[in-house]
């Protein structure tokens, strides 16, 4: 192979994605003194989930309400149904609040109030704890403000159009990347004292979802291959109110939460009924307060009982509201949506759940290492924190904070660290660079990867979507078997500049991986619990209070159980001292 084709660059840390856990954790390192190669396979800061997120964030300030992280903490644990890793939950709620000061100290914008951060009530809350800039600019304005953080650092170097193929590991420890350079086709040896994962979930993997299309697990495939553990894979969370019909054009289909928030909307069967306290909530009449998976679980099942929509959802309405409220709240945006043809004061909308978010991820520690010295992981990529359901606000916070935390920790490794050498690095990358220039030869099948990429989001979303069961999900992982024998050994696509084609191959030998991986873990568990609902074993069942872990070693998955990682006595008793001093229950 000629090795003049390859390029080649070195740094302390590499931090794979650009997002808000991508931003945090390049900008912690660099602070801390490294050097920073920080690649993303979009526009760096413009990818991903963070600038797609239109809602509120998490965060215990007490600006308008008296609060403490220990609540916050409390209502993590809640949501989790029992699963939460309680150290990384710990860290979310407590870090999270310096982690929100500084991006005000940084300029965000918090809406504030009588001089103090405005504060909403989120589902799931104990109490106002949200802050937001507005309620559709909130993950664009976090985005900006980080993307201008890191524009201002010159040890931070910003790679664009670049995909990371696979880790380099060396004597079980990850020391750099081999990676594809999407507008050229050049292919790349990164090598790094230490890497972070910041790649965000892996909702693409669904038919209906509010992905970007680089959130299709790549950074959970690389973790596997490297030889780390995934944890709660089985729990993917669907956002209910997943806009459906009538056609949207230019918003987010997840658009309608935060004036939900605001407003109250109302959710109705297709009868024209409330339907949630059937299902064993409380009514909403007092604000938006049930979570997502039992509001999840409340549509679906009102669509199976043959009271859905015509589209197949049901309806949020703002008919309540009056008319002054609705142009107050909305803004311009109700004219915008009136020339949609949707008119808030006479119709309501039809909505359903979407993937939205992954609960599960990579293992990692309060420090944010993985199982693989050198190997880190932030934000969406993590999995543990949130246990088999994520609180509403929280995915910020833990992009952020978990951010900021693996950009410190591998900063201080990689000062340790010995980077490998050119020669030792060009050997491990090897293999990659080999996958990477072939192409099929002219008697070769040529598959169709889009088509296959779309059978597999349909496959996930029949089969390992809010409901599922044991048939269902050994279907699945018959007809992801099928998908991966019908690719074939042979990379798809050409090696030249912006081939679509080799980009979608890539994509999908991640995202079958990964799709195994949900597969596996969903069937293993026998119960139902936040996220996960098993038709054919309804209830939670305490026995399962455990996490289940997964690893790849030699063409082999192994499946494990593990204990639900618990604060140490000490700090359990911090809390419970706390709690006391603030005059409650943490």
């Amino acid at each position: 192979m000629n090795a003049e084709n390859i390029l080649n660059e070195e740094t302390d840390v590499l931090v794979i994605g650009a997002g808000g856990a991508g931003m945090s954790a390049a900008i912690a390192a660099a602070k801390a003194g490294s050097r920073v190669i920080m690649t993303d396979r979009s526009l760096v800061g413009r990818g991903g989930a963070t600038i797609m997120a239109q809602m509120t964030v998490a965060v215990a300030l007490g600006e308008q309400t008296p609060d403490d992280w220990r609540y916050h903490y409390a209502d993590t644990l809640k949501a989790g149904r029992g699963l939460c890793s309680e150290p990384l939950a710990r860290l979310l709620c407590e870090s999270g609040v310096d982690a929100i000061r500084l991006m005000d100290s940084w300029g965000v914008g918090w809406a504030r109030a009588d001089g103090h951060l405005t504060q909403a009530h989120a589902p799931g809350h104990d109490r106002a704890r949200c802050v937001y800039v507005d309620y559709l600019n909130t993950g664009p304005a976090v985005a900006k403000t980080l993307r201008t953080q890191v524009a201002h650092d010159a040890r931070i170097q910003r790679l664009g159009d670049i995909l990371v193929v696979d880790l380099l590991v060396e004597a079980g420890r990850a020391v750099g990347a081999v990676a594809v350079h999407l507008t050229t086709g050049e292919r790349m040896v990164i090598r790094a004292g230490a890497v972070i994962i910041a790649t965000g979930g892996l909702t693409r993997l669904y038919k209906r979802n509010s992905a970007s299309l680089n959130m299709g697990g790549d950074g959970y495939a690389l973790a596997l291959r490297a030889g780390a553990h995934l944890i709660d894979m089985e729990f993917v969370q669907f956002f209910p109110i997943g806009h459906l019909a009538p056609r949207l054009v230019g918003f987010d289909p997840i658009m309608w939460d935060p004036f939900r928030y605001k407003l109250g909307g109302r959710l109705l069967n297709g009868l024209g009924e409330e339907f949630v306290e059937k299902y064993g909530h409380a009514s909403e009449d007092q604000g938006y307060t049930v979570t997502r998976d039992a509001a999840t679980y409340a549509i679906l099942k009102e669509v199976e009982a043959g009271r859905g929509t015509p589209a197949g959802g049901a309806y949020l309405s703002f008919q309540h509201v009056p008319e002054a409220t609705l142009r107050q709240a909305f803004g311009p945006i109700i004219d915008k949506l009136a020339a949609n043809g949707i008119d808030l004061t006479k119709n309501p909308i039809e909505v359903a759940p979407i993937a939205h978010y992954h609960m599960g991820g990579i293992r990692v520690d309060v420090d944010m290492s993985t199982d693989v010295p050198g190997l880190y992981a932030a934000g969406e990529a993590v999995g543990g924190a949130n246990g088999a359901n994520r609180l509403s606000g929280n995915a910020i916070t833990e992009a952020i904070s978990f951010g900021l935390q693996a950009g410190r920790s591998a900063a201080a490794y990689a000062g340790t660290a010995a980077t490998a050498d050119a020669h030792s690095a060009a050997t491990l990358a090897e293999p990659v660079l080999a996958m990477l220039a072939t192409e099929p030869s002219a008697s070769e099948d040529h598959v169709n990867v889009a088509h296959l990429i779309a059978r597999l989001q349909e496959i996930m979303q029949v089969h390992v979507g809010p409901f599922r069961n044991r048939l269902g999900l050994e279907q699945a992982l018959i007809e992801i078997g099928q998908l991966r024998e019908e690719v074939g050994d042979t990379l798809q696509g050409g090696t030249g500049p912006q081939d679509p084609v080799r980009l979608d191959a890539l994509d999908l030998r991640n995202m079958l991986m990964v799709a195994e991986a949900v597969a596996r873990s969903a069937l293993s568990r026998t119960e139902s619990r936040g996220a996960h609902q098993r038709e054919d074993y309804p209830g939670l069942d305490e026995a399962w209070t455990l996490n289940q872990t997964l690893s790849w070693k030699d063409g082999n998955w192994i499946l494990q159980t593990q204990p639900v990682e618990r604060l140490s006595a000490q700090a359990e008793a911090e809390l419970v001292l706390a709690g006391t001093e603030q005059g409650g229950q943490a």
